[in-house]
């Protein structure tokens, strides 16, 4: 039996950019996958690589959901699952989410450029609470000198161990050590800029962007030096770390810092209306632990009234007390912080994986079950995997956190939104029969709703919880500008560009490539809700599905912002774990993942670009901004 895709306008082009890789990984000219292959690969590794034990007819239902997208593992997964690079990596390779605190000099973030590195999305707590707890900087500290020869003090590995070495030893010497000076190093040993990568694919950033980093955090640190650095400095360091990261690069950095709601500079960070902001900072969402809104500072509306970007809400006390809304049965008390898109929440160093599931593609609520327990199991055994991190391969194999989602949500019947609260219920008891079976502990949360940009466009269905942006748009997507596939798009006829960055300069190692996109008739779209009907729905899957956390931007207009207060007021505390906000139009944001267009417009677009159906030559690339207000995880 043959099984036909139902690829959206853009869905066949998203997975070959995204997700096919070489049929041959030796082979430079090799074709790419096609998406039965994608597919076969990893129905393969679930058994041969994850050890699901899966049987035969298991094995074809869950190849079949795949193809019909009724379900699909995490983008990680399709791209990762089956390669050498599981072998190798283990845990890490398979991870969208990761977590930390700083608390400590070095480790925090050497953590974090790790796993940014590896290609998750990282948040972290920057309380004051938290980087209060540093040392002082070290008065005499100078920055690391390059020297680029053989008798350096330390020649950097051509790795990403040798990446992050570097960074430690930069940070060892700022708090650390009271000795005058530094440490000089070399980069003779990493490969140049454009250089093929293996593995993750793509090419080398070259030495550059790693020597302009670890000099601008030095200079960071030498601003306070005999004092301990602040919120936004830790701020700063992680932001410059994920610039180093992304440049040049297949891994797009995605964060989330998240601060004290009083802390007005951290709070001030990001007012690019201000001037005077460094660009870094565009890397990071950012968003304050308010456990009550009366505890947001004026400053914290600024964003909302287009001054800078808003800043998202982070509810820990609701986080750690319940799994879905009033059920204190999973309590989470070692939460401390969310993954960059405020799904999923997390402790220090730990680590999640996802899944999804079509809700408006599923045909029945046994149907859903089954997707979801399949699902369940590629997870549940990703988590069980060893680390190379020996912190977080503890807190992963303790909670065996996941995050089965679902999207399409605002498309789906009434009668697919009511499997939600039944089908929850048999998951967990499933958890608890097969945790017992395989001797795992019972996972601390199952479900979630994250934004579920770049999966929910492959069947063209709105992206978790969120209404249609639109009914005709342009759809923006970040491509490396030396990808072959820039040149596909040109010659098909779609708009490309050079990303601009928040300053006005233009980002010559990025470019944004712009798709004509729209939705079927009937679909509901965020011009037919108000910002409180969009809570209600957020609220409604947080009781009905999500023991983690729903994430979803909240589109607003400027005159809505009193009644959004007011039912923040009310509604807030005890029925939101995570939350943010974007202004529908007129946010400011340059070459937005999302632009309304008129029908006329729209077939404009149609009538002079060519439909991509078929791609021949290696197109493996970069992920779309999942997130509306910044960098969300890499596939």
């Amino acid at each position: 039996m043959t099984i036909e895709t139902p690829w959206s306008s853009i869905g066949y082009i998203t997975y070959k950019r995204t997700y096919a890789r070489r049929l041959d990984e030796n082979d430079a000219n090799s074709a790419t996958e096609e998406f039965k292959d994608t597919v076969g690969r990893i129905v393969k590794a679930t058994n041969d690589q994850l050890g699901c034990g899966f049987d035969t007819e298991e094995q074809a239902r869950l190849e079949q959901y795949l193809l019909e997208l009724k379900g699909t593992v995490a983008g990680r997964f399709l791209w990762q699952l089956g390669t050498s690079t599981v072998d190798r990596l283990g845990l890490a390779s398979l991870q969208n989410c990761a977590f930390t605190v700083v608390d400590d000099p070095v480790r925090p973030f050497t953590w974090a450029m790790d796993l940014l590195m590896l290609g998750s999305g990282v948040g972290y707590n920057i309380q004051r609470k938290h980087v209060d707890k540093l040392p002082v900087v070290n008065q005499f500290f100078t920055s690391p000198k390059r020297v680029d020869t053989a008798d350096a003090d330390f020649i950097v590995p051509d790795s990403r161990e040798g990446w992050v070495k570097l960074l430690g030893k930069t940070l060892k010497a700022a708090f650390l050590s009271d000795k005058p000076g530094s440490f000089s190093y070399s980069t003779i040993n990493i490969r140049g800029k454009g250089a093929p990568i293996k593995g993750f694919g793509g090419t080398a950033s070259g030495a550059e962007i790693l020597c302009e980093g670890i000099a601008q955090i030095s200079d960071v640190l030498k601003k306070r030096k005999g004092k301990k650095i602040r919120p936004v400095d830790a701020l700063d360091i992680m932001n410059i770390i994920g610039s180093i990261v992304v440049a040049g690069n297949v891994r797009r950095s995605a964060q989330i810092a998240i601060g004290d709601p009083d802390d007005v500079e951290y709070l001030l960070a990001k007012r690019w209306d201000m001037g005077n902001i460094p660009s870094w900072r565009a890397m990071s969402n950012n968003s304050v632990v308010c456990n009550d809104i009366g505890d947001l500072h004026e400053y914290f509306w600024d964003g909302y009234e287009g001054k800078g970007e808003p800043y998202g809400l982070i509810n820990l006390r609701l986080s750690r007390k319940e799994g879905r809304l009033g059920d204190t049965r999973y309590a989470d008390p070692d939460v401390q912080g969310y993954n960059p898109c405020a799904e999923q929440s997390l402790a220090n160093f730990e680590t999640c994986c996802l899944a999804e599931i079509y809700l408006p593609n599923v045909t029945s609520f046994n149907e859903f079950v089954d997707i979801s327990t399949l699902l369940y199991r590629i997870n549940k055994h990703s988590l069980n995997l060893p680390c190379h991190l020996p912190e977080t391969e503890a807190i992963v194999h303790k909670n065996m956190r996941m995050g089965i989602g679902v999207t399409g949500y605002l498309q789906a019947s009434e009668e697919q939104k009511n499997w939600l609260e039944e089908a929850y219920k048999k998951l967990r008891t499933y958890d608890e029969w097969y945790s017992a079976k395989h001797e795992f502990n019972k996972s601390i949360k199952l479900t979630t709703v994250k934004p579920s940009g770049t999966l929910s466009l492959l069947p063209g269905v709105t992206p978790g919880a969120h209404p249609g942006y639109s009914q005709y748009m342009i759809r923006r997507i970040r491509i490396a500008s030396n990808h072959a596939l820039v040149d596909v798009c040109r010659q098909n006829g779609y708009p490309v560009e050079y990303q601009m960055n928040f300053d006005g300069s233009e980002d010559h190692s990025t470019v944004v490539v712009s798709f004509p996109f729209s939705f079927p008739e009937g679909t509901r779209l965020a011009a037919e809700m108000t910002a409180i009907d969009q809570l209600e729905v957020v609220k409604r899957l947080q009781k009905d599905w999500s023991d983690n956390s729903v994430s979803c931007t909240i589109y607003y207009r400027k005159e809505e912002l009193p009644e959004i207060k007011k039912y923040l007021k009310k509604f807030y505390k005890n029925n939101h774990k995570s939350l943010s906000f974007l202004l529908h139009s007129e946010h400011g944001f340059k070459q937005a993942p999302l632009e309304e267009i008129t029908k006329e417009e729209y077939d404009k677009m149609v009538e002079s670009t060519t439909l991509i159906t078929q791609i021949d030559e290696a197109t493996i690339g970069l992920d779309e901004d999942e997130c509306a207000t910044g960098a969300c995880p890499i596939r």
